[in-house]
């Protein structure tokens, strides 16, 4: 793997990218009551959590993904079309896994294609963003 081919500012825009699209995808008026709901949480609840906590591993978390895929489209023929795509299918794979976790958690599917949904837009976004900004 060749790491100049990797655009890092591309691949940090990409990671807070998530953040975005989680700020609208987990906002009321989109998933976030249902997601609540789901989750058996409160309003309450929420305003307890540790935000610094939360919000600094989401970061960590969100640049480690957008590492990771960089490394897989570090190359030269890389597009913005063939980022998005791998996004997606990198989307596809945590959908998978965020399935299975909760199926074993007895979600129901609202949750499991709520939160899937978020990882296979975060993921696609992440994808354009790396393989448009070469």
């Amino acid at each position: 793997m060749n790491f100049s081919l990797i655009n890092w500012l591309a691949v940090i825009i990409a990671g807070l990218s998530a953040f975005a699209v989680g700020g609208i995808w987990y906002s009321r008026p989109l998933f976030g009551s249902a997601w609540m709901a789901d989750s058996n949480l409160t309003e309450e609840q929420i305003k307890q959590g540790k935000k610094g906590k939360i919000f600094g591993f989401t970061l960590i978390f969100s640049l480690i993904m957008a590492i990771n895929l960089a490394m897989f489209l570090a190359d030269p023929k890389t597009t913005a079309s063939w980022g998005a795509t791998a996004g997606f299918l990198a989307g596809i794979w945590t959908f998978c896994a965020i399935a299975i976790h909760s199926l074993f958690e007895l979600k129901g599917w609202r949750h499991i294609f709520i939160n899937g949904g978020y990882s296979i837009v975060s993921l696609t976004l992440m994808g354009l963003i790396i393989g448009a900004w070469r």
